[in-house]
């Protein structure tokens, strides 16, 4: 669930201290909860419900938690949680998505208008950053699963888009439509995949300065740190030096 992959700050997550990780564990279960609700909770007849047990299985998330969370689904009078999307800019123009799972709009909508102004950024309308960004399945595995040959090769032939490969791991993209079809292929292969989901991809990164950077990735980690958050993304670049400066 950490850090800075293929798709180096698209996706900002922090990695996961023994207090980041008790909150990430709570967004994995809310996912799968709400998943489980909306379709069936057998992973294997619901494609999202079993997009969230990968990520929580990735994201070293024990069983028992996962199967808790499932169950709780099916509880009478449970929690409802709608799903909301927010997009706004932040400092040096950059445009920021972010998901939200929240039983209360009004109290997530002032909480997140409040981090990005307090960041020095400011909330838009929908529709005012999303057409920076495509709407892709993505698939993650890591470095030693196979050659970058062998894995472009089966990623083209099990349908993917593109596959880009470096010390980091290889990182795949197709249509949100085709993910679990091509995701099926691959596991077969290769066995279950370090992350799968469907994700906002940033047409064209901008590249930001040390300072700059620093600013934005503290708004981006306030807006990770709101319970009500389930992913945030970016259209941003930044050196390692400014990474380091944020970790620091």
């Amino acid at each position: 669930m950490a850090g800075h992959s293929k798709f180096k700050n698209i996706q900002y997550r922090k990695g996961a201290q023994d207090k980041k990780r008790a909150q990430i564990f709570s967004k994995l279960a809310k996912e799968i909860t709400v998943a489980a609700k909306l379709g069936t909770p057998d992973p294997a007849m619901n494609a999202r419900l079993r997009t969230a047990v990968v990520a929580a299985r990735a994201g070293n998330m024990p069983k028992d938690n996962i199967e808790r969370a499932i169950k709780k689904s099916q509880d009478v009078g449970g929690e409802n949680y709608e799903e909301m999307r927010y997009e706004g800019f932040g400092v040096g123009g950059i445009g920021v998505i972010v998901e939200s799972l929240t039983d209360n709009r009004n109290r997530t909508a002032s909480e997140i208008r409040s981090i990005f102004s307090k960041g020095g950024g400011n909330l838009g309308e929908t529709g005012s950053v999303a057409f920076m960004f495509d709407r892709v399945g993505a698939i993650s595995y890591g470095a030693d699963t196979a050659s970058a040959d062998d894995m472009f090769e089966m990623a083209i032939e099990a349908g993917a888009e593109d596959c880009e490969s470096s010390n980091d791991g290889h990182d795949l993209v197709c249509s949100p439509e085709q993910l679990h079809e091509v995701a099926g292929v691959l596991e077969a292969k290769f066995g279950e995949p370090k992350s799968i989901g469907i994700i906002w991809k940033p047409k064209d990164l901008i590249e930001l300065d040390d300072e700059t950077g620093v600013k934005l990735l503290r708004m981006l980690e306030a807006l990770d740190d709101s319970d009500d958050v389930q992913n945030v993304y970016a259209n941003f670049e930044v050196s390692d030096t400014a990474i380091e400066m944020m970790n620091n």
